[in-house]
């Protein structure tokens, strides 16, 4: 979290929140990078509170997140449940001693445990669920029409993180290889059968696995994208951060072999998306300088470790050579 953030998130603002949404004050921190995130209790049910800033997300926009989120669960896909609070909201608000706001959502807590990369459990079982869950998405949310007169989610090319110039102005040749792709990417064909709203960001550490369904969270990200962006993203952070050190043909034999798997789970739910091969390269490219900017944007030069310094070295190297983190066969 940025630290002007970090300095405005009271215990005040926590426990507001708490008592708007009628659960108790037995907290678990989950984490606090885009958001703060809690564990929390109504009764001995578990459940997850989310706080988001208004320098992140403003309040249309995580409405329109929490829309999309309700006509998924509806139409049956494995997502989190939202909550009203006390007053029937779907989303409460406070004011911070610096006049901004933030913001509360409650939503069930998934089934499932989270799966790390070096477990047994990360195997084809697991890639084909995660295809299955991620195709009949896609297959739900090509019906989707967000109510008139709403505030839509964001494009892919309304994304604050393609913004580099303000998070690292003298970059010269990323900012000109962020364009490059931009100008790319513009070029691809758009329909009901390759564009949509999208989850954006299912990487493993936004899913639980029960050992047969993959159960989705984190709908933060969520933004009008091609599909094949969504099939992008799981193969690309299994790769950062299960394969970062390997070799090339090890990377590719893993994204051979990945993607058999999660196409095979993919296509029980949806057909997959005209020409998702030759684009999947450009949607890898694009996640590198998305994250190059949150990286930069989250967390400051002095407070940078060893290891994220190497990562963001590898991460501009690649930007600026045009590659991208594996090759796809």
């Amino acid at each position: 979290m940025e630290k002007s953030v970090e300095v405005i998130f009271s215990k005040e603002i926590l426990n507001g929140f708490l008592e708007c949404f009628q659960v108790g004050a037995n907290v678990k921190k989950l984490g606090d990078f885009e958001n703060y995130v809690f564990e929390v209790y109504r009764g001995a049910k578990p459940m997850v509170l989310r706080i988001t800033h208004s320098s992140h997300r403003n309040k249309d926009e995580i409405k329109a997140e929490l829309d999309w989120m309700n006509y998924l669960y509806q139409n049956g896909v494995n997502c989190p449940k939202i909550f009203k609070s006390s007053r029937g909201q779907l989303i409460e608000g406070m004011e911070a001693s610096d006049g901004s706001f933030f913001y509360a959502c409650l939503y069930s807590k998934v089934k499932g445990m989270p799966v790390k990369v070096n477990s047994d459990q990360f195997n084809a079982q697991l890639f084909h669920s995660w295809g299955k869950a991620i195709g009949e998405m896609h297959a739900v949310t090509k019906d989707y029409q967000p109510k008139e007169g709403e505030k839509l989610r964001p494009f892919w090319h309304e994304e604050e993180l393609l913004e580099v110039e303000q998070y690292f102005p003298n970059e010269p040749e990323i900012i000109q290889r962020k364009g490059e792709l931009m100008k790319e990417l513009m070029e691809l064909p758009q329909n009901r059968d390759n564009f949509g709203l999208i989850h954006s960001d299912i990487h493993s550490g936004n899913f639980f696995y029960d050992g047969e369904f993959v159960n989705v969270f984190d709908f933060d990200d969520c933004s009008y994208h091609w599909f094949a962006s969504d099939i992008a993203i799981p193969l690309y952070y299994s790769i950062f951060y299960g394969l970062e050190s390997a070799s090339e043909d090890e990377k590719n034999e893993f994204a051979h072999h990945f993607l058999i798997h999660f196409c095979k789970g993919y296509e029980e739910c949806n057909t997959l998306p005209e020409y998702w091969q030759e684009h999947l390269p450009l949607f890898l490219k694009l996640r590198d300088i998305t994250l190059f900017s949150v990286f930069h944007k989250k967390i400051a030069p002095e407070d940078r470790n060893e290891r994220l310094n190497l990562i963001l070295n590898n991460i501009r190297r690649r930007i600026i050579q045009k590659e991208a983190i594996v090759k796809v066969k």
